[in-house]
């Protein structure tokens, strides 16, 4: 039986069937908002992955949107870039998503993402010169192949630059890895190359124009591709090292770099012509306004807050939901990927009060004013990264929010299933679907 106040929610909702008009009115709603963000409950989720890139489609074709930033690292979401315009050596998608090979490979490598890669490829051979679409990431956690791209850059234009490039890496050299990097400095094993890091950025911006006299626009962009790599490391030395030493700054120091890299490549795409129109591909957790969760108690904030602190109508953010069904997720870090039965959702989150409206897949206006008198009520709302742990999943997968301030709009797909691996581990084949699971697998 409904609550009085669900049934204002089943009038405001716009039930989604798979056909060509079901985000007719979401795209009215986003209207020349010139960045739009949409999220996902978690990182294994085909539908999310799906419906994410059916509406960027309509974005970039019918509102002239060209570029989509992501939550994966710059060296590898650059090569996908590449091969986009036709600048790569890879002979097709699957090949150009070689480059995502740190932990999890999935949230990248997967078939969802491949075939939109495949789309965007093709999309750009058709577009007129200028007019094609542009692939990012914007995290930091890409320490290593950073430094080796920076060097690659300097080696082509500058080798004495590259020498001295290398020499102030080179702490980098003597650590199996980032962490270990991070624990050293922490622990006063070794000295901190925060110095020697900044330096190299400092240098890289200077020496930009010199670089740039020489082949135009196609110059320009490597430039860029060289001093994003350069702020990475600054950005991951800190990371590492405050994931001993602060951890719990991590997160906002995450965050900062991946709103701070959106502003720069909005200048960077909007340097020639009109301001650019960008999606963001990330999780619900980055994208949600933080200040209207239980993050804002414990002093987060994330990339949704801030970009709508600096551009406050100029941000559309798009959550999605789910009540249960499977998804591929890890169940520690660096483990292999599963497909994990997702537990029907806890009866006070939000998701369990739209499972009770009975419509299996639907968009809702978070700005409508039934929708927000309801929806501005706390609840739980469940959260899903790269790891999942049923057994725990209050503790670890739910936390307070107000949606209908969270977001501008969300979509709930009752039942969903995992997203495919382009690599599936043992562990994810024999996984055995519930006896509820899509027909459509």
């Amino acid at each position: 039986m409904l609550w009085p106040s669900q049934h204002e929610l089943l009038r405001e909702l716009r039930p989604l069937n798979g056909g060509g008009t079901d985000y007719d009115g979401l795209l009215e709603l986003i209207g020349d908002v010139p960045v739009v963000m949409i999220g996902e409950a978690s990182h294994g989720t085909h539908e999310f992955y799906r419906e994410r890139a059916r509406i960027t489609r309509r974005l970039i074709e019918e509102k002239g949107f060209r570029a989509v930033a992501v939550e994966a690292d710059w060296p590898d979401a650059y090569r996908v870039n590449r091969y986009l315009h036709g600048a790569a050596d890879d002979a097709d998608a699957e090949e150009a998503l070689r480059g995502f090979r740190r932990f999890p490979t999935w949230m990248w490598r997967n078939a969802e993402v491949l075939d939109f890669v495949g789309w965007a490829r093709e999309h750009n051979r058709l577009a007129e010169p200028g007019e094609g679409v542009s692939f990012f990431g914007l995290d930091l956690y890409s320490l290593a192949t950073s430094v080796e791209a920076v060097i690659a850059y300097l080696e082509r234009v500058d080798p004495a630059a590259a020498a001295r490039a290398r020499r102030r890496y080179g702490a980098f050299e003597v650590f199996g890895g980032d962490q270990d990097y991070g624990r050293a400095v922490t622990f006063g094993i070794s000295e901190s190359a925060r110095s020697d890091v900044v330096e190299q950025l400092v240098e890289l911006c200077r020496s930009a124009e010199a670089y740039l006299r020489r082949d135009g626009i196609a110059a320009e962009d490597e430039q860029f591709y060289a001093e994003q790599n350069a702020r990475v490391i600054v950005g991951a030395e800190e990371y590492y090292r405050a994931m001993f030493a602060a951890p719990t700054e991590t997160w906002n120091l995450r965050d900062r770099h991946m709103a701070e890299t959106l502003e720069r490549l909005d200048a960077h795409l909007g340097r020639y012509g009109s301001p650019p129109k960008i999606v963001v591909w990330e999780h619900n957790s980055h994208v949600g306004d933080a200040r209207m969760t239980e993050m804002s108690r414990r002093g987060e904030h994330n990339l949704g807050q801030l970009a709508r602190e600096r551009r406050p109508r100029e941000t559309f953010l798009i959550g999605f939901t789910t009540y249960a069904g499977t998804v591929t997720a890890a169940s520690a870090w660096d483990a292999p990927a599963e497909r994990k039965v997702v537990r029907p959702a806890l009866p006070e989150s939000y998701e369990a009060l739209f499972h009770a409206l009975d419509e299996p897949r639907f968009l809702l206006d978070l700005t409508a004013p039934g929708v927000v008198d309801e929806l501005l009520q706390p609840r739980l709302e469940r959260a899903i990264g790269v790891i999942y742990r049923p057994e725990t999943e209050r503790q670890n997968h739910y936390f307070s929010a107000r949606l209908a301030a969270q977001f501008d709009a969300v979509i709930h797909i009752d039942e969903t299933r995992a997203v495919e691996p382009l690599e599936r581990s043992v562990a994810w084949e024999s996984a055995e679907p519930p006896e509820t699971y899509p027909s459509a697998l």
